[in-house]
């Protein structure tokens, strides 16, 4: 099956591509990501994604465009459900793409985080797929996380450490700054 991947970073990429290609799959990688943020860290996760794709012979599209403006003004105001938004405009641009491109399904890394939200991913990504007529795939691929970990090391991958958004980013500094409080 040939596959259309959306994919969130380079570390999160590694393992789901090794176990999908085990599987006997077609990966086709495609980078939109308009939530990260600040744009440093845009660039930075393009270029670990670019070593991969480079090292695992990955064919990626990349969305160049920084996007941040257009995910603000869809969950300003809604940051209790800025996860779910953020999901949807991803996956369906995935989805999009998948279908444009002759894809015979599409899915994304997210689902290899133990931060996301795989009930909500998988529940989005079948309501694009009937909404795109194209099968979402979903596989949950945590089981894999201290490999990936492990295989993004050994690239040398950049490695990010929160999520990518602006408020995953504040939540992050937010706990270190509470620790360090006490």
């Amino acid at each position: 099956m040939q596959i259309l991947t959306h994919l969130c970073c380079g570390p999160c990429t590694a393992y789901p591509l090794r176990t999908m290609r085990e599987q006997g799959h077609s990966i086709q990688g495609f980078f939109f990501n308009p939530n990260i943020h600040p744009y440093r860290e845009f660039k930075q996760r393009i270029t670990a994604l670019e070593a991969l794709a480079e090292k695992m012979g990955l064919e990626v599209e990349y969305e160049r465009e920084y996007g941040l403006t257009e995910y603000l003004r869809r969950v300003v105001f809604h940051e209790e459900q800025r996860c779910r938004l953020c999901y949807t405009m991803r996956l369906e641009a995935t989805a999009a793409k998948a279908k444009q491109i002759g894809a015979d399904a599409f899915t994304s890394t997210l689902l290899y985080s133990r931060y996301q939200q795989h009930g909500a991913i998988k529940t989005i990504g079948e309501s694009l797929a009937r909404q795109y007529a194209i099968p979402f795939y979903y596989q949950d691929f945590r089981e894999g996380w201290q490999r990936g970990i492990d295989m993004a090391k050994a690239m040398d991958l950049y490695r990010q450490p929160y999520c990518g958004c602006i408020y995953s980013e504040q939540e992050r500094y937010d706990k270190k700054f509470r620790k360090g409080k006490k």
